[in-house]
């Protein structure tokens, strides 16, 4: 009986525990985006930002979940509270269950399905359920139109999201997220510089799937109080913010999957730049030598043992790094190398991504809404179109004369092709700048 239990559970393991790990860091994780993101603008303005709960104010994401444990939570009288209490728990476990097909590196993925991407989209498209239900459930007319306002967004923007994931796959050959990434290493080459107009269309949509500035309308505080959390409390109302910031890291998952190289490292194939394994770990050491320069100078005793700390952490960071590096060819550390640097890849890129969302935040204003949905569907939903025809053209061109193509250098088909998007893309945006001068009345 053992026997069997054993057998039946061995294989389901490894993708448990790192479903319980997901489950356990993501918020974690996403308590200190919010603090990286208010540390990034007090640095554009000048400021310090959060300082007081901790050393530099490090403990201010747990301050802040306690508190909003501890909030008393409010439901209005004449809601749906059935579905009031379901409407932010849909919008984090659509955002939560997202991440079982995203390889975090060549070992760390829950479930390698062989429609990934699909089950990413689909599943994420599912979110927008918990925001409208919020919004309809409070009983309120702020919240209802700000969920109104969410479900037009998104369903916008969803559009040119998926029409740019198209003009990637073309190239992956595959719907496995696993598969796209072994695509590009084979290709020696990330999709990005094939199809760099996709990359944009879906950073752009990426921003406006996840409701954040400068399209976060859908909880426009100057217009609708707070949208469709208005009437949200409590640790109920901190499920929407998770739910957002897991969203961001989910786009940009997929994003760095498809068109940044997943875990592989730059240039990946070339010999001769494989001194780029040593990065990681000298960023690590880096980063400690600053901490441990820093630390005499912290006016606090607790400050100056925290950046020493940060120091030690760093110091064996760069150790777990180092050792796969340096240790002998088909030992066990060594084969250890491509899931450690792997993952280390992975993350990088992805918290770059994460840090143009909170630049571009305190870069733009706000658009209006007509503004907004005038970007989705005259022209980021026709650019991505185009791109689409345009990757086919190209593969079509290139394409051996043998196969029924013309035989072009793919280089010199992309630029053809992008050349024609581009134009494209100027023809649109220009009409949409003499659209803008037509008073609102008088537009068709």
């Amino acid at each position: 009986m053992l026997q069997n239990l054993i057998t039946f559970f061995k294989p389901h393991a490894l993708p448990l525990l790192f479903a319980l790990v997901i489950v356990a860091v993501v918020p974690l994780l996403a308590g200190y985006i919010v603090l990286l993101e208010r540390k990034v603008m007090a640095d554009m303005q000048a400021r310090l930002g959060p300082m007081r709960v901790g050393p530099h104010g490090l403990l201010q994401p747990i301050a802040d979940a306690v508190k909003l444990l501890l909030k008393e939570d409010i439901i209005p009288e004449s809601a749906d509270k059935w579905i009031f209490w379901l409407a932010p728990l849909l919008s984090v476990t659509t955002a939560m269950l997202a991440m079982a097909v995203i390889p975090f590196g060549p070992f760390f993925q829950i479930a390698d399905l062989n429609i990934g991407i699909l089950f990413l989209l689909g599943v994420g498209s599912l979110g927008v359920y918990g925001i409208v239900l919020g919004g309809w459930a409070s009983n309120s007319h702020y919240s209802l139109m700000g969920a109104l306002r969410s479900a037009a967004q998104l369903v916008s923007y969803e559009t040119a999201a998926g029409m740019a994931v198209v003009s990637g796959l073309m190239f992956g050959g595959a719907l496995s997220t696993r598969a796209l990434v072994e695509a590009q290493a084979q290709s020696h080459v990330w999709f990005i510089f094939l199809v760099p107009v996709g990359f944009f269309l879906y950073l752009v949509a990426s921003i406006a799937e996840t409701n954040r500035a400068p399209f976060d309308l859908p909880e426009a505080e100057s217009e609708l109080v707070a949208g469709y959390m208005t009437e949200y409390s409590g640790f109920r109302w901190a499920l929407y913010f998770l739910a957002e910031y897991a969203n961001m890291i989910v786009v940009s998952s997929i994003a760095t999957v498809l068109f940044l190289g997943g875990w592989l490292r730059p240039f990946p194939n070339t010999r001769a730049l494989d001194f780029v394994d040593y990065v990681p770990m000298l960023l690590m050491l880096l980063v400690a030598g600053y901490s441990l320069h820093r630390a005499p100078k912290q006016p606090v005793a607790v400050q100056k043992m925290f950046m020493v700390g940060v120091a030690g952490l760093c110091i064996v960071l760069a150790a777990a790094l180092a050792l796969p590096q340096f240790a002998p060819a088909g030992s066990l550390l060594a084969n250890m190398k491509p899931g450690i640097h792997g993952a280390f890849w992975f993350l990088a890129k992805v918290a770059a991504y994460l840090y143009v969302f909170l630049w571009l935040r305190f870069t733009f204003p706000r658009y209006r809404f007509d503004q907004l949905m005038g970007l989705g569907w005259h022209f980021l939903i026709p650019v991505s179109i185009a791109n689409v025809l345009g990757v086919g053209i190209a593969l079509y061109l290139h394409r051996s004369p043998d196969d029924g193509g013309k035989g072009w250098p793919l280089a010199a088909a992309l630029a053809l092709t992008t050349a024609i998007t581009l134009l494209l893309a100027g023809w649109l945006a220009k009409k949409s700048e003499m659209r803008e001068r037509i008073p609102a009345a008088e537009r068709p």
